[in-house]
């Protein structure tokens, strides 16, 4: 069958299968199921007779659209809260991985410019940090406590005032994705390079590994939440750029509706950085190097395995479609 045909024969079908899954036309997860069985069938028809063809994309990205709003609706013993962070957030981490991928590579570029920067210009980290902070920071580091920062003020007003700023800063990184990606990838410079610069300047005063130990034990969680949250609202700025093959509108609703459910993902893991920069980095230079490291590697595993590995072994597991998105 000419390829031309294989589309005029069942573009009518694909179109009303998009309407239930986009719409509310169709809500039987039974019915979804079995129309999702025939999309599949033509998906691999399309893939052996027509491999080089576009409406493979199609089919694909309609394939594992239509694989979440099954599993979604799908009656479950399990709480529906419970079921929104055990399947559906990692299956559209998996879906959308490329982007998370396009964050840590933008974050990790700057990180390395902060770095740079701060290596041949002197005046960088005060520009970047301030002098009020730079000179604080210098008088900690003379007095023998290099992040006596983290110990001012009472536990629960710092745990307080630093997870909202963190939770603010998330959203606005995910927020400024409707500008194409572009205000997204402006938040990511702009930690990135003070990332960079900051701890480039605790290397340069001989207190690296002091900074290490006391300050990635909130940094892992905060740090790694922010990427995350990045890579949300870079879904946001593709959804509008590249609509494929939906309308720019529709696009940009998918879009927004996946990555608000990621952003919302990340806020335990922020909120948990909070607590622990609020009560616990506060004693870092007092705690044996052993507990401090296992904090820090305990912490950035839990929210590394959510998000990358879980993931992974969660869609072979239920043997998802490998959308290309």
């Amino acid at each position: 069958m000419r390829e031309v045909a294989f589309i005029k024969q069942n573009k009518e079908k694909w179109l009303n299968f998009e309407k239930a899954i986009f719409g509310k036309t169709l809500q039987n997860p039974d019915e979804l199921a079995s129309l999702y069985i025939h999309l599949v069938n033509d998906l691999s028809y399309a893939q052996t007779y027509y491999p080089k063809s576009k409406i493979i994309l199609y089919l694909n990205n309609l394939a594992a659209k239509a694989f979440q709003k099954i599993y979604i609706t799908k009656r479950e013993d399990t709480n529906k809260l419970v079921h929104f962070w055990k399947t559906e957030v990692p299956l559209i981490m998996y879906q959308y991985r490329r982007y998370v991928l396009y964050a840590f590579l933008i974050f990790g570029t700057f990180v390395g410019i902060g770095v740079l920067s701060a290596i041949y210009d002197d005046s960088f980290v005060r520009l970047i940090l301030g002098n009020d902070y730079v000179n604080m920071t210098l008088e900690n580091i003379k007095a023998g406590d290099p992040v006596a920062v983290y110990k001012r003020g009472s536990n629960w007003g710092s745990f307080f005032g630093i997870t909202l700023n963190n939770l603010y800063v998330g959203i606005y990184s995910f927020v400024l994705g409707v500008f194409g990606g572009f205000g997204t990838g402006y938040v990511l410079l702009k930690n990135g390079i003070m990332l960079g610069s900051f701890q480039y300047f605790f290397y340069q005063e001989g207190v690296f590994w002091e900074s290490v130990r006391g300050i990635w034990i909130h940094g892992s969680m905060e740090i790694f939440a922010i990427v995350i949250e990045g890579a949300a609202g870079l879904m946001v700025g593709a959804s509008i750029l590249f609509p494929k093959t939906y309308s720019r509108m529709n696009s940009f609703k998918i879009g927004v509706k996946d990555g608000v459910k990621i952003l919302i993902s990340t806020f335990p893991f922020t909120i948990s950085a909070g607590f622990l920069e609020g009560y616990i980095t506060r004693y870092s230079n007092t705690m044996p190097n052993w507990l401090s490291v296992s904090i820090i590697l305990i912490t950035l595993s839990i929210i590394f395995y959510y998000y990358i590995i879980y993931p992974i072994r969660l869609t072979k597991k239920l043997k998802m479609p490998h959308a290309t998105i």
